[in-house]
């Protein structure tokens, strides 16, 4: 049974002029009656059973002990998150998943949601099954505990992922490392178990490093904290891993960074050429947005590490549907450069509301970087740069 809340603005007024709302997928009378237009101090009411019965929301209502699922995709969630909101609480039963599948197949929860999940007891072949459908469904993963005031939700707004959610949680594309007082777990011997062992691989997480980042007693949950998954590759935080591709046979060596997140793929490529360095960022926003960037941009600068380096009231430019930003780079500060850990391309508007452009966190790739450094020395030696005065 679902309750299924209605397009936020154009719904409410149509609906509020009627006085008729969307309940269980039927047309009922507000407050079991029509209104009538004479009375004005009513006129507000159907709305306000709209917003009370959970607008923008989906309800799969689950008996007692069972996996709970609330969806949220009004405007308002679109605009600020961008994604739809998926929200899992409650003990996760053996028939979890087969629900969450029926609301995957009729559209009411989206490719590339955002799923978060509170539980503490579960199946744990539920669990891995329901990070399968959110892998192939490219969601993203976090922890995160519902409103008190939803059904079942508890009295605590912290989010508890122990043993069959954690599995459900490693489905996701993106996962973001748990935070303030969300707590991650897996019992040792269950992660040991050659069915976690296939199931993890498969997700492209090396279970041994879990195991070695827990040391946990055996038979209690292992508690990973964000430095522990963040360190095993176990949470992204939005990022997939870098890739880089280098040409180091050319008189002037190059390479290739690439990272996706959400946003889509970012890619920087440096060329080395005789006493100067070329980078160039590379971001598809579609052609006229890429207009709008550079009409609007007041300027354009490289950040390593979030410090601004060669700032210009130029460099950026639209070529076809991607805003590229370029600039030459001294070659004695490559090594700032290719080592940073992170490399950010940004264009600022006129006023601090308006910025754009990205950064490639290249964590994974740093044995390319250092055989294209020294390529680089190789084919146009540089001159040590000079000591700063004190």
């Amino acid at each position: 049974m679902f309750i299924r809340g209605t397009r936020m603005i154009d719904q409410i007024a149509g609906f509020a002029t009627s006085g008729w709302i969307m309940v269980q997928g039927v047309t009922k009378p507000a407050a079991v009656m029509r209104l009538r237009g004479g009375d004005k101090r009513w006129r507000c009411l159907p709305a306000l059973l709209l917003l009370l019965l959970g607008l923008g929301t989906d309800v799969a209502h689950a008996k007692g002990g069972e996996l709970r699922i609330r969806v949220i995709r009004d405007r308002l969630t679109l605009a600020v998150a961008g994604h739809p909101q998926v929200y899992l609480y409650g003990r996760i039963d053996a028939g979890a998943s087969r629900r969450f599948g029926q609301l995957v197949r009729a559209g009411r929860i989206s490719p590339g949601s955002d799923v978060y999940l509170s539980s503490s007891e579960g199946d744990v072949a539920t669990g891995m099954a329901l990070g399968r459908m959110i892998r192939s469904g490219g969601m993203a993963t976090h922890l995160g505990a519902p409103r008190k005031n939803w059904p079942g939700a508890g009295h605590s707004r912290a989010a508890t992922c122990v043993d069959a959610c954690a599995y459900a949680f490693f489905g996701g594309v993106y996962r973001w490392a748990p935070s303030g007082k969300d707590r991650l777990g897996i019992a040792r011997p269950l992660l040991d178990s050659t069915r976690s062992r296939g199931y993890l691989q498969s997700m492209q997480i090396d279970p041994a490093d879990l195991l070695a980042a827990m040391g946990a007693a055996p038979g209690a949950p292992g508690w990973l904290d964000a430095a522990a998954l963040e360190k095993t590759g176990a949470v992204n935080n939005g990022r997939l891993p870098p890739t880089a591709t280098y040409d180091i046979a050319s008189p002037t060596p190059s390479i290739d960074l690439r990272q996706v997140d959400r946003k889509g793929e970012h890619r920087l490529t440096v060329t080395c050429r005789p006493g100067r360095t070329e980078v160039a960022a590379y971001e598809r926003v579609g052609a006229r947005r890429a207009r709008q960037i550079v009409e609007r941009g007041a300027r354009s600068y490289l950040q390593l590490d979030g410090r601004t380096v060669l700032p210009s009231n130029d460099g950026v430019s639209a070529e076809g549907d991607t805003l590229v930003i370029r600039r030459d780079y001294p070659p004695s500060g490559l090594v700032d450069l290719l080592f940073a850990g992170s490399i950010g391309a940004w264009v600022d508007g006129r006023s601090a509301a308006f910025r754009d452009g990205f950064a490639i966190h290249p964590w994974g790739v740093y044995a390319k970087l250092k055989v294209f450094y020294h390529a680089c020395w190789n084919a146009a030696p540089w001159s040590p740069r000079e000591k700063k005065s004190s």
